[in-house]
C-alpha cells in the first residue's frame, strides 16, 4: 500500500512563500508521475502542477504558472512544490497524488491526506 504524507502548509501573508513536501512510501517512487492538486472551500479539487517520473516534464495550471515550481527527488521519494508570490486565492487544502504510470496522462490512484495553505491579504 502506498502512503503519501504532505507537510509544509501554514498561514502566510500575501506575497510570501511556502514549500510543500510530499514523502511517499514504497520502493517504486521513481516509476510514477507525481502531482499537486488543491481544493478550496466550496470548490472542486483542481490541478496545480504535475511532474513526470524523471522530472523532465512539468505542467502547471495557468493560475500558478511563473509562481509555483514542482520538483522531485527520487532518491528521497519526495516531491516538492515551491510556492512564491502567494495570493489569497491560493488558499486551499493541497493534496499530493501519485500517478498510475510514468506520465501524468494516465491519471492518479493514490492521494495524501492534504495540507492546509492559508494566504492572508
Amino acid at each position: 500500500q502506498v502512503q503519501l504524507v504532505e507537510s509544509g502548509g501554514g498561514l502566510v501573508q500575501a506575497g510570501g512563500s511556502l514549500r510543500l513536501s510530499c514523502v511517499a512510501s514504497g520502493r517504486t517512487f521513481s516509476s510514477y508521475a507525481m502531482g499537486w492538486f488543491r481544493q478550496a472551500p466550496g470548490k472542486d479539487r483542481e490541478f496545480v502542477a504535475t511532474i513526470d517520473w524523471i522530472g523532465g516534464i512539468t505542467s502547471y495550471a495557468d493560475s500558478v504558472k511563473g509562481r509555483f515550481t514542482i520538483s522531485r527527488d527520487n532518491a528521497k521519494s519526495t516531491v516538492l512544490l515551491q510556492m512564491n508570490r502567494l495570493k489569497p486565492e491560493d488558499t486551499a487544502v493541497y493534496y499530493c497524488a501519485r500517478g498510475r504510470s510514468l506520465y501524468p496522462k494516465s491519471g492518479w490512484n493514490y492521494w495524501g491526506q492534504g495540507t492546509q495553505v492559508t494566504v492572508s491579504s
